[in-house]
């Protein structure tokens, strides 16, 4: 008899659970298996902050005046803020940006980025509704019920260009350079174990 080989869907109680975005009812989590996904994402990652992917961008794209230097992009150079910062009474960051949310985990030697967003209004585009908390609540639940830790946080880089569409531009170079897990372009990658999104 030959043996299916083992699928992200597996890992969990069957293959037939309702896609959605809820929390980590229903599902059977073991520590190891959040331990493996943070070390499939960051093994990618990891090469990039090491230099040793050397994925080439589209340098075209700044050649007006708003010039950006985009190869030296370093995430761990901006400033992290706890997620809540937008109910501070002053924000940090106002206008034009990408935000990056990240996560610590002490198993690894950097932090792994979950999602790159673009806004035009820093301190306006983390409040109310956002897809990313959905995933970053069922990832901090999930972390919590098997005694993992989560240092959550979310970094403004404001030296981007103002036109929307260039901006829009840059965000998805660096969502299809780093491939963080929460975004849409590239969930289906990772298969977050800790949600029933099995896309």
């Amino acid at each position: 008899m030959i043996e299916k080989p083992i699928r992200q869907g597996d890992l969990l109680i069957n293959e037939t659970i309702a896609c959605s975005t809820a929390p980590t009812e229903g599902i059977k989590l073991r520590r190891g298996l959040l331990e493996e996904w943070q070390e499939r994402v960051y093994n990618h990652q990891s090469k990039i902050y090491e230099g040793l992917a050397n994925i080439p961008l589209q340098g075209s794209l700044f050649i007006d005046s708003e010039s950006t230097q985009f190869n030296s992009f370093d995430p761990l150079k901006l400033t992290p803020l706890p997620l809540n910062f937008w109910r501070w009474p002053k924000s940090p960051h106002n206008g034009p940006a990408i935000y990056l949310v990240m996560d610590r985990p002490t198993s690894i030697d950097k932090p792994l980025l979950l999602y790159v967003g673009e806004t035009i209004a820093a301190d306006q585009r983390w409040k109310g509704e956002h897809d990313c908390k959905s995933y970053l609540a069922s990832y901090s639940e999930a972390l919590s019920k098997v005694g993992l830790k989560s240092l959550l946080s979310i970094r403004f880089w404001t030296d981007v260009p103002s036109d929307t569409k260039i901006r829009r531009r840059l965000e998805q170079e660096l969502i299809q350079t780093w491939l963080p897990p929460f975004n849409k372009e590239t969930r289906s990658r990772w298969k977050t174990p800790f949600t029933t999104q099995l896309k």
